[in-house]
């Protein structure tokens, strides 16, 4: 077990040491290296502000370890495949701790944290695979057999965050090009991410993602490049550009979950809380106005999975903050019927009046222009569904969805 591990942020072409986790009576405790502190660099500046005080983490909502660092470990899917590798091992869950988590996540995490030492799992990566044989073991996952594939399936996506299936690849847009495995691409490559079906998706989605990327791109929403990818059966699936790389380089990410110690999962959140974070952050007005059409989107859309860990935030090499391009808008439902995180308190059937109420405590002038462009591009929805190829059925139920919204 992992008793302590060096924290280091690889950033700007450089690699600065953080500080030290360290585990020690049930807890886990960090400090700041003190050249770090020299840097005035905040990886988390509400929750793990930088100072030469030893931090102890608090046992809730990050299961005893701090937001910045909880944000490296794959959640869902990712979670999933490390699980069941450790078991197909012989290991106890209840003996693996957080800073071995950390550990094996090492120097392959989202973002630009990076951990020492590093445990690893064995490189068991074909030379050929194609992506209806990933959708294949995918499934197979899933529906529980797993014994020979789950190692491929955690280094080719493992360590990223979120619930859905997904892998990391390289990809070259002009030869339309995708390699697996390699962290530092070759010239012509870009980061991306290609999620697939989980188990309670429907068989459509990647289309559907796809129709809500174009949505949203007309409504002026920033997001990262974004498009179907097709298997050799005709198959697709949707992929994004990592918002967190340019080129090889890589920049500091904090999903709003990790930044405000909300637990995703019974999330608090309300778009207050996200509007009042970005502008703390970036020091400037205009910067409401994105996350208020982003709030404005996912409500005329219908996109209820909006938790605090489908929201993030970038820091550059500079310290500089950012709200992080959009990500995971896609026609969804929760269990409860409620949207994950709340407009101006509401989440079960919040409306425009709540909107109009938000834009009027944060000052945002052009709410109704704002508003107007995102109920213009969700109007198109038909006519973009059509043109991607979704069946009559699934546009109609969609709209519906979208005709009860006021």
């Amino acid at each position: 077990m992992v008793k302590k591990l060096s924290v280091d942020l690889n950033i700007g072409n450089r690699t600065y040491k953080v500080g030290e986790l360290v585990a020690e009576s049930k807890s886990i405790f960090f400090k700041y290296e003190a050249q770090f502190l020299d840097k005035e660099i905040e990886i988390s500046p509400f929750k793990l502000k930088c100072s030469d005080q030893i931090y102890k983490a608090p046992t809730e909502p990050f299961e005893g370890l701090f937001g910045v660092f909880y944000d490296s470990l794959p959640d869902g899917w990712g979670r999933l495949l490390f699980d069941r590798a450790m078991i197909s091992k012989g290991l106890y869950l209840s003996s693996i701790s957080m800073l071995d988590r950390l550990s094996y996540v090492g120097t392959n995490g989202m973002g630009a944290l990076s951990y020492t030492p590093i445990s690893e799992i064995e490189n068991v990566l074909p030379n050929d695979f194609e992506l209806d044989n990933i959708h294949q073991s995918v499934n197979q996952v899933l529906d529980g057999d797993f014994s020979d594939i789950l190692e491929q399936l955690y280094q080719l996506g493992g360590s990223s965050g979120g619930a859905r299936p997904k892998i990391v690849v390289g990809y070259h847009p002009l030869n339309n090009h995708l390699i697996y495995g390699v962290d530092e691409l070759p010239e012509g490559y870009e980061h991306w991410i290609i999620k697939f079906p989980s188990s309670f998706d429907p068989i459509d989605i990647a289309e559907i993602e796809f129709v809500y990327y174009q949505l949203a791109i007309k409504a002026g929403i920033e997001m990262q490049p974004s498009q179907l990818f097709y298997g050799k059966s005709g198959k697709a699936f949707f992929g994004s550009k990592r918002f967190d790389r340019i080129g090889n380089t890589r920049l500091h990410s904090h999903t709003a979950a990790g930044m405000l110690g909300d637990n995703f999962r019974l999330s608090s959140m309300d778009y207050g809380h996200l509007l009042d974070a970005t502008y703390k952050l970036e020091k400037n007005i205009q910067s409401l106005d994105k996350v208020f059409k982003l709030a404005a989107f996912n409500l005329f859309s219908h996109n209820l999975d909006d938790h605090s860990k489908n929201f993030s935030f970038l820091m550059d090499h500079t310290g500089k903050w950012k709200f992080a391009p959009a990500y995971d808008l896609t026609f969804s439902q929760t269990g409860h019927g409620f949207h994950s995180t709340t407009y101006d308190g509401e989440g079960k059937n919040p409306s425009e009046k709540q909107l109009i109420q938000l834009a009027s405590y944060f000052k945002i002038k052009n709410a109704r222009q704002i508003i107007d462009e995102v109920k213009t591009s969700i109007d198109l929805w038909n006519l973009t569904a059509k043109n991607v190829g979704l069946n009559n059925s699934t546009i109609t139920t969609i709209q519906k969805q979208f005709n009860q919204i006021k």
